[in-house]
């Protein structure tokens, strides 16, 4: 199934007007060239001219952020920054638009505010040198892919609103599944003499008051019955007939509806875990999930290994067993953050880790600042407006489709 979903993206992008299309918005004299379809100056950024007078354009970021630097030419000759006039606006992907002033610095002019990530935008330069004034615009994508709706929804593509998210931080725990203390019971004969019949074999199911064991007494010599206490499974058959109840155990009776959760709390993480508390169990396997709470710590602990035992009633659908491995993940702090992302929606773009915003058909990263993380929020400190829709599913289609468009880090 992943296969045609792959497929489909491919082939509405070769339907569209190339990998690298550009949204609407950016159409005309602003559609996107790549790193061969301009000159590069002395600096190895972008040469803008008209007529004599020449701008080359970079983004300095090295050991600082990101920083627009221009270098001014004249017949190409470098000339005094300090005579330049210059203005710079850049518009991204949601109509969101950038200014930049600049000011002289050495042989170039440099921006007073530095350029955020992406470096994805149409880019709107006015210069200003002698008598001359000069207009530039070109576009300059990274991390950008125009996907048909239809197709992204035939592909399993989801998005969800950025926003605020309730995170919750949670401890893993092992442990085992046990019989509750109350639920099992070892049933005996009254009076002392030979055992005459047992009426159930291991793994039998038995009924409260249902006859089990027949005894003589060796006092009175009337024989007597036994019957069961409770109603549950034969867990042991302890005796046989012809055998003497003298005390020893006839049966070992458990009620299997009724079992617990035991979980193995070391002692660095016990002030940490109270009852009450929301916790999952699962098995080994994964395959059984349920989402219970404490209900009590025992004050003492394990004198082996000096965990304390932390027990979890668990539902009588005959699903777990006495005796199963399983863990347990307890829920021990819960805060409101205002603005965080799905886990499994992150992806690695560059050196950074991203999430791809929606704008209409048009996908592109964004550069985020991580903060706290659980298996299904990761906190958002800077990169991400609220309100923006971002991939949460098949993202990694996207980044694909990004990959292959060729949409890079090049200006």
């Amino acid at each position: 199934m992943m296969t045609k979903h792959i497929a489909v993206l491919g082939t509405v992008l070769l339907l569209a007007v190339g990998c690298n299309a550009p949204p609407p918005e950016a159409a005309g004299e602003h559609a996107e060239v790549t790193a061969a379809d301009f000159e590069r100056g002395p600096h190895n950024g972008r040469m803008l001219r008209d007529g004599d007078f020449a701008l080359e354009i970079t983004i300095y970021e090295e050991g600082v952020p990101p920083e627009f630097r221009l270098y001014p030419y004249v017949a190409n000759e470098a000339v005094d920054p300090a005579g330049v006039r210059l203005a710079m606006a850049v518009s991204r992907l949601g109509g969101r638009v950038d200014r930049f002033a600049f000011q002289p610095q050495g042989e170039f002019l440099k921006a007073t505010s530095s350029v955020v990530e992406p470096h994805s935008f149409d880019v709107s330069v006015n210069a200003a040198h002698g008598n001359q004034t000069s207009m530039w615009s070109y576009a300059t994508y990274e991390g950008r892919t125009t996907i048909a709706r239809a197709a992204a929804d035939e592909a399993g593509v989801k998005v969800e609103t950025a926003g605020p998210a309730e995170m919750e931080e949670a401890l893993d725990f092992s442990g085992r599944v046990e019989i509750q203390p109350e639920a099992r019971v070892e049933v005996r004969g009254i009076y002392p003499g030979p055992i005459l019949e047992m009426t159930k074999a291991l793994g039998q199911n038995v009924t409260r008051g249902e006859v089990i064991a027949r005894i003589r007494s060796s006092e009175s010599l009337q024989t007597y019955t036994v019957t069961a206490p409770m109603s549950g499974v034969v867990l042991e058959r302890v005796s046989n007939p012809g055998d003497v109840a003298a005390g020893q155990a006839l049966y070992v009776i458990a009620d299997l509806r009724r079992l617990h959760a035991d979980l193995h709390i070391h002692p660095e993480e016990a002030d940490r875990v109270r009852a009450g508390q929301k916790v999952e169990i699962r098995n080994l396997a994964g395959t059984l999930r349920a989402d219970l709470k404490i209900e009590s710590i025992l004050p003492q602990a394990n004198g082996s290994v000096q965990t304390l035992a932390a027990h979890v009633d668990l539902p009588g659908d005959g699903n777990w067993r006495p005796g199963m491995g399983i863990e347990g993940v307890v829920t021990i702090d819960t805060q409101q953050i205002p603005l965080a992302v799905r886990t499994n929606a992150l992806q690695r773009f560059r050196d950074f880790m991203v999430v791809y915003a929606r704008v209409g058909d048009t996908y592109e990263v964004r550069m985020l600042q991580l903060g706290r993380q659980t298996p299904e929020w990761t906190e958002v400190l800077g990169g991400l407006e609220p309100g923006t829709e971002y991939v949460t599913e098949n993202a990694f289609l996207i980044r694909a489709d990004v990959e292959k468009s060729g949409a890079t880090h090049d200006h």
